[in-house]
This record gives structure tokens, C-alpha cells and sequence, in this order.
């Protein structure tokens, strides 16, 4: 989902020493910071759309100053670097929180719900994930989901799951996501394993799959997978739900499959770093974003799943339709989510280099 990698991160600690040399000037700066009509938002690029910024700050008087990053990694090592400050509102994945949380005191900053009343608007389904049970750190703002889309035209199999296609009369034809998670999660899958396996033995038997696969592969894009099926490189491929729905626009016949095995989920937060400068105003902004106009902007958007109960009655009927980006609530039931795989992503970057060079 857009772009993001899947990677053991450690953690830096911040040296005790900074607040001390801060202690003579802290006053007069957090006087300065906390009446500065600004909010700082870090996340990836365009996932907040223009428009969505523009009524914000024209409702509040606040500027936006939006910086973009390229994966939740790289996130995290500006956030570290700045000893939990600098942002104010940063939007990240799941597996992220759930790191983050583990050095809570250092990087997040317990949401304060009574300074959002549009927090009721959030659909409880979405809420009290694995990464942040009571939700004390997290907001959620959208959710991704892989799905497949296929050209029913050239390919003649009934595609009804991920283990589906390993199927070799899929040779050469297939694009899979540019990521190393993803992929191995499907091996895992095809094998009945969790998409978090860290057991040698099963993720060996997981490396042996693909290498079943790897005849099947001819494609591997992670930011514009829809591409390659659009201009008829491809014939099949897995993708988030964004690109499926742009898949969609770029050739009607396409069908989606929500893979019988269960799709993988990804949801993205909303998340205050400890130090924020301005915390009031991040607090203003994310009960912006969660009130029903600028939700269901934001999904007609980036058209990912809407996790807010007051957007739909904003929202198109086409977007209402559209089976990339509205999926039934039984799909999440079955839902696969990415956790942080510790001292096992090394074994899972290694199996995944060689899967490449295959």
C-alpha cells in the first residue's frame, strides 16, 4: 500500500540529556509553538488530497505544512530523530503503531478523544485492532486491502483464491506487488501458515513455493501494478484496492476476486507524536478529517475503504458500488493483518532476494 516496505526497524532511545539542556528555553518556545496558527502533517504523498488541506485551513485559520514520505520506515527514523517532535499529525500503517507503542514513551502521545468529538463518527468494526487494543495512541483514517484482478478474456481459469495463481497455465503473465510481505504472505497462505510466520521450517516451505511461482511472475510493482494488466502485459495480478478500482477504469471487463484464503489488511492511523509542537491544532485537524464531508472526500480520493459511519451519506453511487474500494464487512472477518515479524524479517529478506533473482 502505497508503497510501503516491511522491515525489522530498531528502535533509537532518546538520551535524557536533551530535555535537560532544554529545561532554560522550553518555556518561552512551547509558549511560541502553542499559539502558532500552524499544524505539521507527515505522511505519504496525496494521501491527504489538496482540497480536503484547503477547507481545513479555510475553516480554522491553521496552515498545513505537509511533508511527504516514502515508507514507514523512513518515517520513523525522522520521528526518532527528532526525539518524538517536529509533527504534529503523522499517518502511518498498523505494524507501525504497533512498534512505535512498544517505545510509547519516547514517540506517542495518548490521543485526547474529548478534544475530538468527531471521533464518534468511526465505524467500531475498525477499531481496537491487534496493533492498539483501546486505541489510546491511533485514530483510524483509512484501510487497505489486496485483492486480485484478472482479464476474464485471456485468462480462462476460474480465479476464486491466492492459491490460484500457482496455476501453470498462468506462465508468464502474472504481476505481483514489489514486496517482500506480501508475497511470502501469499506462499504462507497457499500452505495454510499465518502471513506472520517466523518458524525456519515453514517459512523454508514458504521459499519452496515461490519457487514454483516464479515461472508465473512477469511483473513486480508496487506503486502502479494496474499498469501492466491495462496495456495487456499482464493478464493477472494482485494490487491494493486503489489501484484494482484504477485497473477498473482502465478496462471495464476486468473482474476482482477477493481471495477465498482471506485478504490482507492494512490500516493506516492517525497518530500524535509525543512531543508534538502543536498538539491542539493536531488534535483539531484529525476531528477535521473525521467529520463526514472531508471523510468521504478523502476516499472518493485516495479510494481506499472509508472506516467513518458519516461519509457515506456524502458519497457517490458509483463510489458506493465500486467493489475495490467498498467490501463487505464479512471480508473482514477473514482479514490477514501484517505484524512487525522481529529478528525474522532478515530470513524473510533473504528469502525474498532470492526469489527475485530466480
Amino acid at each position: 500500500m502505497l508503497n510501503k516496505r516491511f522491515k525489522t526497524v530498531s528502535i533509537l532511545l532518546a538520551a535524557s540529556v536533551m530535555g535537560l539542556t532544554l529545561i532554560g528555553c522550553g518555556k518561552s518556545n512551547a509558549s511560541k509553538t502553542n499559539t502558532e496558527k500552524v499544524v505539521n502533517v507527515f505522511t505519504w504523498a496525496n494521501y491527504v488530497p489538496d482540497n480536503v488541506i484547503k477547507d481545513y485551513e479555510k475553516k480554522t485559520g491553521i496552515k498545513v505544512n505537509y511533508s511527504n514520505f516514502s515508507t514507514n520506515e523512513e518515517m520513523l527514523a525522522k520521528l526518532q530523530a527528532s526525539k518524538g517532535g517536529q509533527y504534529d499529525v503523522i499517518i502511518c500503517a498498523d505494524y507501525m503503531v504497533q512498534i512505535m507503542a512498544k517505545q510509547k514513551n519516547l514517540l506517542l502521545k495518548p490521543i485526547n478523544k474529548s478534544a475530538i468529538p468527531n471521533y464518534k463518527n468511526l465505524d467500531k468494526a475498525y477499531l481496537g485492532q491487534y496493533y492498539d487494543k483501546t486505541n489510546k495512541y491511533s485514530v483510524p483514517y483509512s484501510l487497505g486491502s489486496e485483492m486480485i484482478v484478472y482479464n476474464p478474456d485471456k485468462v480462462k481459469k476460474d480465479i476464486k483464491g491466492i492459491s490460484d495463481l500457482w496455476d501453470p497455465s498462468l506462465k508468464g503473465s502474472t504481476v505481483l506487488l514489489n514486496d517482500p510481505r506480501s508475497v511470502i504472505g501469499m506462499a504462507l497462505t497457499k500452505l495454510g501458515y499465518s502471513i506472520n510466520e517466523t518458524d525456519p521450517a515453514k517459512l523454508a516451505q514458504a521459499k519452496a513455493e515461490l519457487e514454483k511461482l516464479r515461472a508465473n511472475v512477469k511483473v513486480f510493482d508496487a506503486d502502479t501494478p494496474m499498469t501492466s494488466l491495462i496495456n495487456g502485459d499482464t493478464t493477472i495480478g494482485v494490487m491494493w484496492g486503489s489501484q484494482a478500482s484504477a485497473a477498473i477504469k482502465g478496462n471495464s471487463k476486468f473482474k476482482i476476486v477477493y481471495p477465498k484464503e482471506g485478504m490482507q489488511f492494512e490500516e493506516d492511523n492517525l497518530i500524535v507524536p509525543v512531543n508534538a509542537p502543536h498538539a491542539t491544532n493536531a488534535e483539531s485537524f484529525i476531528n477535521f478529517v473525521l467529520g463526514g464531508k472531508a471523510s468521504s472526500d478523502i476516499t472518493s480520493s485516495i479510494e481506499y475503504i472509508n472506516v467513518n459511519t458519516a461519509a457515506k451519506k456524502y458519497m457517490s453511487q458509483k463510489l458506493l458500488n465500486n467493489k475495490a474500494v467498498y467490501i463487505p464487512k464479512k471480508e473482514f472477518t477473514k482479514a490477514k493483518h501484517l505484524e512487525d515479524a522481529g529478528s525474522a524479517s532478515k530470513l524473510y529478506d533473504s528469502i525474498w532476494s532470492e526469489f527475485k533473482q530466480q
